[in-house]
């Protein structure tokens, strides 16, 4: 927290004190090629942070133990932040901007001092009466957006239970909105350093604020349309689905509309407006490449959102993708769609390895085999037909312009587009494959591994056809476990 307080004060304060500096330095920058090695060692770090979070000491661990833990916690989370930092700006940029900044590093160390003072006193660090305040004004709100709308009202401010007599919901210290307030405050403040010579300042300034805010109150909202939900008798709804994705829908709502408001308005934006020909979407590489997976992602935050416990609206993911691919479907034709016999050979590979880490089977309770079995014949075909289409169709083919057609490259460079397709660094091949992973979760490290076997089949001959192949052997055959053998949890 006294970071980031730290870091908005000392960047918003010092890039309206240094414009000259910053102009110089951000010439510089863009000459300066990325440390990778420096990265390297920042994901080192995070990675003991991982680690050493996830260690528990015994009740009876001696004093000494405790601290030598807690100290290399607080080590390996300092020393990611850093080594982060002069990775992308090298540390005499750092020393020149700060140099220019002047003074304005004792009101950015005076300010968080006294942020930390006012809002983190010691007695708060272990409670959570830090939360109360915002709570409690997040369940006013929500009970004087109710009011209007819900007959028959109960709400108890003493235990923050709000709702009717059919559904009801407590508001928790982890529903008052300072999480998004957080997250809006630091991408707020990262867009405008990033867009700093576009935006007009100090007037610019004022989005940040106000954007906190909005996200804040739009989590009351949030709340109170659940309530409305699951009194409506769409209880399961309400807490399965857009409990945990209204959420992120309006924070990339309130964050995309930043980015527009800094570029577009005039009172914020410093670019002229210059009347630019006609052009469409398909024209942009970057989103011919990027879209479908996108799409897929949207999609499945929808879909989640109006759904329970189970999925019923995979469809969605499917139609989405197909016709983010038939739009750009011009684009396509300058890529290499063939593929060779070693394709399907790595698809298999990787089946292997992923039924290999499943380790018998212990995750077979994910409910999929008990909504199968409550529909009728018809729609349970339609609901696998669907699923098992994405499955081998639109999901290899959207992930594999994103991750291998498109970041492998443009991790290199950013004029990806000129580079030939078999053109690859180890740490670009790496860095793709670890993401593709994460968008695996708990599977991340067996879905790093079938990441970097498909950017192995796609960069020999650097044809995408081949890594797709490869991708829907392996998700055809995981399909086919599913529906032949019930592994139904490797869905």
């Amino acid at each position: 927290m006294c970071a980031v307080t730290f870091a908005c004060i000392f960047l918003g304060l010092g890039s309206l004190k240094s414009k000259s500096a910053i102009q110089r330095i951000s010439h510089q920058l863009g000459e300066t090629p990325i440390s990778w090695k420096l990265l390297i060692a920042h994901f080192g770090a995070m990675l003991a942070f991982w680690a050493l979070s996830l260690m528990s000491l015994a009740s009876t661990a001696s004093p000494r133990a405790v601290a030598l833990v807690g100290g290399s916690w607080f080590l390996a989370a300092g020393a990611g932040m850093v080594l982060a930092a002069v990775a992308f700006v090298p540390l005499r940029l750092w020393y020149e901007f700060g140099r220019g900044a002047g003074y304005v590093w004792i009101l950015a160390a005076g300010g968080t001092f006294i942020a930390w003072k006012l809002v983190l006193p010691a007695e708060m660090l272990w409670g959570n009466s830090l939360w109360k305040l915002p709570t409690d004004l997040t369940f006013r709100l929500v009970h004087f957006l109710l009011q209007p709308f819900l007959s028959g009202l109960v709400s108890d401010p003493a235990t923050r239970v709000i709702g009717n007599q059919n559904f009801q919901v407590t508001v928790e210290y982890m529903c008052s909105g300072l999480e998004g307030a957080a997250l809006m405050l630091v991408f707020s403040v990262g867009w405008l350093w990033f867009c700093r010579r576009e935006c007009r300042f100090p007037q610019a300034l004022l989005l940040i604020p106000g954007s906190v805010l909005v996200v804040w109150l739009l989590n009351s909202v949030r709340i109170a349309g659940l309530v409305l939900l699951g009194a409506a008798g769409g209880a399961s709804v309400a807490v399965n689905g857009a409990h945990s994705q209204a959420g992120w829908i309006l924070f990339n709502g309130v964050a995309l509309g930043v980015c527009w408001a800094a570029g577009r308005v005039s009172w914020w934006s410093a670019r002229e407006r210059v009347r630019l020909p006609a052009r469409t979407t398909a024209e942009n590489p970057t989103a011919s490449y990027l879209m479908p997976f996108i799409m897929i992602l949207v999609a499945a935050t929808i879909s989640r959102t109006a759904t329970g416990n189970f999925e019923w609206l995979y469809p969605l993911r499917f139609f989405a993708a197909a016709g983010a691919l038939w739009f750009f479907r011009s684009r396509y034709r300058e890529l290499d769609w063939r593929a060779g016999w070693l394709a399907p050979v790595v698809g298999a590979a990787v089946f292997v390895i992923w039924i290999a880490a499943e380790r018998g089977g212990g995750q077979a309770t994910n409910g999929i085999a008990a909504a199968m079995g409550s529909l009728p014949s018809f729609a349970r075909i339609s609901w696998l037909s669907f699923r098992t289409l994405g499955a081998v169709i639109t999901v290899p083919i959207a992930e594999e312009l994103a991750f291998r057609g498109f970041l492998i490259r443009r991790l290199i460079s950013p004029d990806f587009e000129k580079l030939d397709f078999r053109r690859f660094t180890w740490l670009s091949v790496v860095i793709s494959s670890l993401v593709f992973g994460a968008m695996h979760g708990e599977r991340w490290l067996v879905g790093s591994i079938a990441g970097l076997l498909y950017a192995w089949v796609y960069l020999r001959r650097g044809r995408i056809g081949d890594a797709i192949v490869a991708h829907a052997t392996s998700n055809a055959l995981i399909a086919a476990a599913v529906l032949i053998a019930g592994k139904w949890f490797l869905w």
